[in-house]
């Protein structure tokens, strides 16, 4: 409706926003002040945001922040401080206000960058020191906004608003975490590493090195498991994949021996250890004694330990006939089974009683 030059429709618009429909969200009130103020109505820009921090949602420090730089916009620098001054006092007569320190940080950082009064800006920060409830922002920014205001450092104060954080014991766990300690007790280390002497840099790492390093190893993120000592091998070697080595000299001491597979069709010939079969008489036509490998290379088959089960075959002759192992290599085609001696126990042919010639 503003950029189609319906100024008068976009106001009614946002008023019935901000007084009926979404009347609760600080955030329609935020741009409702951001809105007048472009436009022109600084009075209703103004009435928006005090109405968001002192009656819709008190101390809401977004909005104080903004009115105070508004009015720093306008030129009002006065105004601009009163806004911060106001919300001070108002928070110094709550007991225990958790939004009043870092109200000071804001006003002093808004002081020292804005309008250049670094005397104020001190003095502000030195109100600080009163203070209880110190959180760990506070702190950091405290000894950042010390680190870049153009004077003499004041060590001795972040000195004991340090000392106040890091030995400060709740007995209702609303104390800081060790971890918070820790962490600004060596932000402030690194802040004497540059603008310190070396006496104090020896008081705070004395006084960190007494308070956190006997309780490093009880921190979640410092301690080590304990069974990560004593993992055995069987699971070291299941968790990275690998296989247990086989140890000892005998290699057949754990695991049975595993036999060659053989197979007609892979054309090896039977072993010397393995003589032909009783029921098939032909395969004892043929002389293998060329193709049998020497009895040395055999002599390893008898080496296994008696201890193994026996074989479920039944034990059969090595023994071969004296006329067999005699015979000589014939140059042709191999003679008829009648110029071989029989095998023992070879099983007459019935089918074949006459001879043919």
């Amino acid at each position: 409706m503003e950029d189609k030059g319906s100024l008068e429709l976009a106001n009614n618009a946002l008023a019935r926003a901000t007084h009926v429909f979404v009347k609760m969200q600080p955030e329609i009130h935020l741009f409702s002040a951001r809105f007048k103020e472009l436009n022109g109505d600084v009075s209703g820009a103004r009435a928006e945001y005090q109405h968001l921090y002192s009656v819709l949602c008190p101390g809401f420090l977004e909005a104080i922040v903004k009115h105070s730089n508004m009015e720093h916009r306008l030129g009002d620098k006065e105004s601009a401080c009163s806004v911060y001054e106001k919300a001070i006092a108002a928070e110094r007569e709550k007991e225990q206000s958790q939004l009043l320190p870092t109200l000071l940080i804001q006003y002093s950082r808004f002081l020292f960058l804005a309008i250049r009064d670094l005397e104020k800006a001190r003095e502000t920060l030195t109100e600080l020191h009163e203070q209880l409830n110190i959180t760990k922002p506070v702190l950091e920014a405290v000894i950042h906004l010390e680190s870049i205001l153009p004077c003499e450092k004041r060590i001795d104060l972040l000195d004991s608003l340090v000392e106040k954080f890091v030995t400060h014991e709740s007995s209702h766990g609303e104390g800081s975490s060790l971890v918070d300690k820790e962490e600004i007790s060596s932000i402030f280390l690194e802040f004497l590493d540059l603008f310190g002497d070396a006496k104090s840099i020896k008081k705070s790492l004395t006084r960190h090195t007494t308070l956190f390093s006997c309780k490093r190893s009880i921190l979640p993120s410092k301690k080590r498991k304990a069974d990560d000592a004593i993992v055995s091998d069987r699971d070291k070697l299941a968790k990275t994949g690998g296989t247990r080595p086989v140890t000892g000299t005998d290699p057949n001491a754990s695991n049975p021996p595993v036999w060659p597979a053989t197979s007609e069709a892979s054309g090896q010939p039977w072993g010397a250890a393995y003589a032909p079969q009783a029921t098939y008489p032909a395969y004892g036509t043929y002389d293998y004694s060329h193709q049998m490998p020497q009895p040395a290379a055999q002599a390893a088959y008898g080496a296994y330990p008696p201890t193994y089960p026996a074989q479920g075959y039944t034990q059969q002759s090595y023994a071969q006939p004296a006329a067999m192992a005699a015979a000589p290599v014939p140059a042709a085609a191999p003679a008829p089974t009648a110029a071989y001696p029989q095998q023992p126990a070879a099983a007459p042919q019935p089918y074949y009683g006459t001879t043919y010639y």
